[in-house]
């Protein structure tokens, strides 16, 4: 029989509706718990309300604790997988982040839930069930995290959300999903070729994100310089471009040891050092930016953060977003 962890942290797959208000709000018991013995047998899960809040309250400080807590219970215990559920506005940064500092190699499954329990047609019970199965079977082991909603099976590195209030907001653009999960088994077709994760004590580095728009200048940079970061994540234009008015803010804080990490605003492709001109892809290469390959603003934030812990040399972080 599978043993399988269930931490709960709070979320929309956690709340119901007041009657009255028709406010969304957590509870005093996750309602998960009432329902999920008459929906599964012949798994032996143990359940842990770590807690209880809205994913826009999570922060990378509280992922970390949720990531030591993991790696202790697979210690003390002889646990098959683990399951966590999960607002859907955090949701897949924090199973990224899992996914960057977890050691295990058993399966670690994040879900969540867009309509809270006492709605028509909850998916937190069914998201659920799903995520243990994926939890329990053996194909899910050293996949590294995985993200499971709506009968998909994502992994932490490239899904998003994608739609405010939908079902099917959880998307892999230019990938989709790696596995199905359907009423007999669960199916997996392809899986990442490398996971990349880091040994590290605690998160102890400060990363910004900016997003470029046209006509941006360097107002927010310098503002940025003058606070005490370690890094910053620009979202920047197409392939990895800026307006020229920001290279005169970008120049400033790499003279100040600031690493700059590029990330596109689109949802498809990586950024690359392609135009020549002022505040193209190749001067901003020139000038120390880092490239990332195809995470979005908010996980190479993440990355950032996880590998400043690791190194500070240019090159090697360079080396390490390349992965």
């Amino acid at each position: 029989m599978s043993k399988i962890l269930i931490i709960h942290t709070g979320g929309t797959i956690a709340m119901e509706e007041n009657k009255e208000s028709g406010a969304v709000a957590p509870g005093k018991e996750n309602p998960l718990n009432a329902t999920l013995e008459n929906l599964l047998s012949g798994v032996d899960v143990m359940i842990d309300d770590f807690l209880n809040i809205p994913s826009p309250h999570m922060t990378p400080d509280i992922m970390f604790k949720i990531a030591e807590r993991i790696e202790t219970r697979i210690r003390q215990e002889h646990i098959s997988g683990v399951v966590i559920s999960h607002g859907t506005d955090t949701l897949e940064e924090t199973a990224y982040l899992l996914d960057l500092v977890l050691q295990t190699d058993l399966p670690v499954v994040v879900t969540g839930a867009m309509r809270s329990s006492n709605e028509l047609g909850s998916d937190g019970p069914y998201n659920l069930i799903s995520s243990i199965k994926v939890a329990c079977c053996d194909e899910a082991k050293g996949k590294g995290v995985l993200v499971v909603l709506n009968d998909e099976i994502h992994t932490a590195k490239n899904v998003t959300k994608t739609h405010t209030s939908n079902v099917s907001t959880f998307q892999s653009p230019q990938y989709g999903p790696i596995g199905i999960v359907t009423k007999q088994r669960v199916f997996f077709h392809h899986t990442l070729t490398n996971r990349d994760r880091y040994h590290i004590s605690g998160l102890t580095k400060n990363v910004m994100l900016l997003k470029a728009y046209a006509g941006m200048d360097s107002q927010l940079l310098f503002a940025a310089g003058n606070l005490e970061i370690d890094g910053i994540v620009v979202e920047a234009l197409g392939q990895g471009n800026l307006p020229p008015e920001m290279m005169e803010g970008i120049k400033h804080l790499r003279k100040k040891g600031i690493a700059i990490v590029m990330v596109s605003r689109c949802f498809n492709g990586i950024v690359q050092d392609v135009y020549g001109y002022e505040g193209g892809g190749k001067m901003l290469k020139d000038n120390g930016i880092i490239f990332s390959n195809g995470l979005n603003g908010q996980k190479a934030r993440l990355k950032l953060l996880v590998t400043l812990e690791a190194t500070e040399n240019p090159e090697d972080l360079h080396k390490l977003f390349l992965r």
